[in-house]
């Protein structure tokens, strides 16, 4: 076990989220340690507390407490990936140069750990590493039950980069969804604002997002502006819709809470749409019943972004997985039916 230490951000680790800095310091120490750490205050930068996410700037000071040795505090789970873990992590594979990695995320594989969750790709990131010195480095994330195009950072110059890139809406982002009842006007934005309902466990245990008209985010203590584009592509009588969504900001939950509130929640979202539900019809309930799925139907299709190195353009699509292909077989929709651009059209 170490004793306290004192860090000084470089110029170099300016923008990064703690919690990736130390990790990337003491590699044996676990996400689940450090969030414990934030959480008791122990972590400290300039002397005041601090979230995993919070980003460090150049010059800071960060306290650090006693650390365990390595191998003394790494969970059994996280020493070794299986061997059917890293075909599975290879198999997802969709995009790989020098430089960056994408995957097609799986439904129900966290994109990081936390409360309960020990098998996630950050864990198991190594399985991607090849030839590289250090395993690939996630740069953004995607909800535990939606899958899609997931980037992971080849070298942390490129996790910087690709970081700033999607700070500054430099990235484009296309997600496709299921929706219950076919909303109307087929192309438009969203913009309620959204706040963390209170109540929720200590841990983020049941996290649940709640909207509020724009002119309330300014008033209302923790809220934040979010701002969808929506797009419907094909509906199925009154029943369900194939709906293209652009995230134009990065909010927890913010695609299912904004599709919930504008009456048509994404078809398997319990948390948003009613677990209990089934449509019929009214443009209400998240679950269509019969032979579609329960599971959620959300789906991070594309990602568009200009090569940091190579400034070329790179867009990678993700294939539905199973459970969404089939309810397109079963509506007779394929994947060519949308342009490449739904929202071209729009202002």
């Amino acid at each position: 076990m170490s004793g306290v230490q004192t860090q000084t951000v470089s110029e170099d680790d300016a923008g990064q989220r703690i919690d990736r800095w130390l990790r990337r310091l003491f590699p044996h120490v676990g996400q689940g340690r450090i969030e414990k750490m934030c959480r008791k205050g122990e972590l400290r930068v300039d002397g005041g507390r601090v979230k995993a996410a919070t980003r460090l700037e150049a010059g800071q000071s960060v306290r650090i407490p006693p650390l365990p040795d390595p191998g003394e505090d790494r969970p059994r789970s996280e020493m070794r990936i299986s061997d059917a873990d890293v075909r599975m992590m290879r198999a997802a594979v969709i995009y790989k140069d020098d430089h960056i990695i994408a995957i097609n995320k799986p439904p129900g594989l966290p994109s990081q750990g936390g409360s309960k969750q020990t098998r996630h790709v950050d864990g198991l990131a190594q399985a991607l590493q090849f030839d590289m010195e250090d395993k690939p480095r996630l740069v953004h994330r995607l909800d535990k039950d939606t899958s899609g195009v997931l980037l992971l950072a080849r070298t942390r110059k490129m996790a910087s980069e690709l970081t700033a890139a999607m700070r500054h809406r430099e990235t484009r982002k296309i997600y496709w969804a299921v929706v219950a009842g076919v909303p109307t006007p087929y192309l438009g934005e969203i913009k309620y604002g959204l706040v963390k309902a209170p109540g929720r466990g200590a841990k983020g245990e049941g996290e649940k997002m709640i909207c509020l008209h724009p002119r309330d985010v300014e008033g209302t203590p923790g809220a934040k502006r979010a701002i969808t584009q929506y797009a419907t592509l094909y509906r199925v009588a009154s029943r369900a819709a194939w709906v293209a969504m652009e995230p134009i900001t990065g909010r927890t939950h913010q695609l299912r809470a904004h599709m919930a509130e504008i009456g048509h929640p994404i078809v398997g979202d319990g948390k948003y749409g009613g677990s209990g539900q089934e449509n019929q019809g009214d443009g209400w309930g998240s679950q269509l019943g019969g032979v579609i799925s329960n599971k959620l139907h959300l789906h991070a299709r594309t990602m568009a972004f200009e090569h940091p190195v190579t400034r070329k353009p790179v867009i990678i699509h993700a294939e539905l997985p199973d459970h969404i292909a089939h309810t397109f077989d079963t509506f007779g929709w394929t994947p060519d039916l949308a342009s490449e651009d739904p929202f071209e059209a729009m202002p």
